[in-house]
């Protein structure tokens, strides 16, 4: 055991406090999907493990507990100032592990400081509330307590800011939690324990356990664990969902997306076509809030067409560290294929493919896992691509004659975690955020991403939960009510 993060290719795991070889069975490469270089190898833990994970939360979580919150949001203002300093090199590890620029990188960490800026907020956000007499001489309040041992586990796509859409404020709630972040891009995880272990949060408060689907099984299955929070595919989400249902705990379970962007003929359309061209691409098209099919009505159909292809062409892909890169790879040679495998698919449904981004090769990374700016028009509405999400740099589009089928569109899809509309009718927008059926919604905005004193939403099979992340949707889920009723009879043998 050590008190420093390895400094050798196989990362261990965080147990009260101290870093930890794991005896795994069974190892990964983490590859640099732009150069397919093995950046690390990470384990996949056993139940053993993770279960030596949970004892060291829960056996320290009554000393957290009764914690002041005042003393327990001071560790979060010291590591408010570590990401600071921090973040040059945490955006790095994010590109070279994940694949994105390093700027994209770089305004992720900037969001995930949001959230820890908020969670210091805690000594007010968990308040609860009182009313005196609710009945003649009793009183009652309603407290609210921290839960326990909470899970986080998180996806591949954002291994900076996701965990602090829920790791802040469980922590200052007064919880203990177990992180497992995904054996995709286990590095940062790696950084972002060792500083808030450098900020003072005490020994066993948070903990780290690197695997795959039996470290995130036997957390969801172990007694001592009260909550899960999770963010993943939608079949992941729903999966987690229902065994921790099954198993007695909240959860909530963020999953996929199939967002849409409907664009109207009196649009600002080169606003619209730069916006549009950032949240499709940006990220590599894998982010839950990317807009996957833009639905152009009546006459922004041709313009919308052409704007966006030749937009779309200019964009420079490469390795995220190289200056001038505005689009890195995707996450694997795996995403690759089934990208590209459903491009070909949209293809043979009568799609045209007006810019194919498959098959692309960057000089200098070859072996990279690179998919550029792919572009699909007149998808059949009975397409499958219609209703998968692809996770890749591609745009989907269709057409609608008029607002009303626009929105008859968005209403037939599974999901529903972002739609934006692009306009310059007040009307019209605030119809559409009347009646479109997602979570986020953006008016000229191409990433409804909530900042994070609001709930990070979502809608139909993009979550399954009642309380969302981040904001006063966090601090309820990570806290359970109590109420207290009182009455004290009156003492007869003293007056005061």
């Amino acid at each position: 055991m050590s008190t420093a993060v390895a400094t050798s290719l196989q990362l261990p795991h965080f147990i009260n406090g101290e870093w930890v070889e794991s005896a795994a069975g069974e190892w990964l490469d983490v590859p640099n999907p732009a150069t397919d270089e093995v950046l690390a190898r990470v384990p996949l833990a056993s139940a053993d493990e993770v279960n030596r994970a949970v004892e060291a939360a829960a056996a320290a979580f009554p000393a957290w507990r009764r914690t002041p919150p005042e003393d327990r949001i001071q560790p979060l203002f010291r590591l408010k100032a570590l990401l600071e300093t921090e973040i040059d090199d945490l955006s790095r590890t994010i590109t070279q592990e994940n694949g994105k620029t390093f700027a994209e990188a770089k305004a992720e960490m900037r969001r995930a400081i949001e959230n820890v800026e908020v969670a210091c907020g805690i000594p007010m956000m968990m308040q609860g509330y009182n009313l005196e007499d609710v009945a003649r001489g009793i009183d009652e309040t309603m407290i609210r307590q921290p839960l326990g041992v909470v899970a986080v586990i998180t996806p591949s796509n954002f291994p900076g800011m996701i965990p602090f859409w829920f790791l802040p404020y469980a922590i200052a709630t007064g919880n203990t939690v177990v992180l497992k972040p995904s054996e995709r891009v286990p590095m940062a995880a790696q950084k972002i324990v060792e500083l808030f272990a450098k900020a003072g949060v005490p020994k066993g408060v948070l903990n780290l356990v690197n695997g795959g689907r039996v470290a995130a099984e036997t957390l969801i299955d172990h007694p001592a664990v009260r909550a899960v929070s999770f963010v993943g595919s939608t079949p992941a989400a729903r999966a987690v969902y229902a065994r921790a249902g099954a198993n007695g705990k909240r959860a909530q379970c963020q999953g996929g997306a199939k967002n849409h962007v409907v664009v109207l003929p009196d649009a600002d359309m080169e606003m619209a076509t730069q916006i549009i061209s950032d949240s499709a691409f940006g990220c590599a098209g894998q982010r839950c809030l990317a807009v996957s099919v833009a639905v152009t009505v009546g006459e922004a159909q041709r313009s919308f067409r052409e704007a966006i292809a030749e937009s779309a062409s200019r964009l420079r892909v490469g390795y995220g560290l190289d200056e001038g890169v505005q689009m890195g790879p995707v996450i694997s040679q795996q995403s690759k294929s089934r990208i590209e495998s459903l491009v070909g698919r949209g293809k043979d449904e009568g799609a045209k493919v007006i810019l194919d981004g498959r098959g692309a090769k960057v000089s200098g990374y070859e072996q990279g896992s690179f998919v550029k700016p792919t572009i699909l028009d007149a998808v059949a509405a009975t397409s499958e691509l219609t209703d998968t999400e692809i996770f890749g740099p591609v745009l989907s589009l269709v057409h609608a004659d008029d607002l009303d089928e626009a929105l008859a569109f968005l209403e037939r899809s599974p999901y529903g975690n972002q739609a934006s509309l692009f306009t310059s009718s007040g009307a019209a927008a605030r119809r559409f955020r009347y009646e479109a059926p997602a979570g986020n919604i953006g008016i000229n905005i191409g990433v409804a991403a909530p900042m994070a004193y609001f709930p990070f939403s979502g809608w139909k099979d993009s979550f399954f939960g009642i309380m969302h992340a981040q904001g006063r949707d966090g601090v309820e889920f990570f806290t359970e009510k109590k109420v207290v009723v009182e009455r004290w009879a009156k003492e007869h043998s003293r007056k005061f």
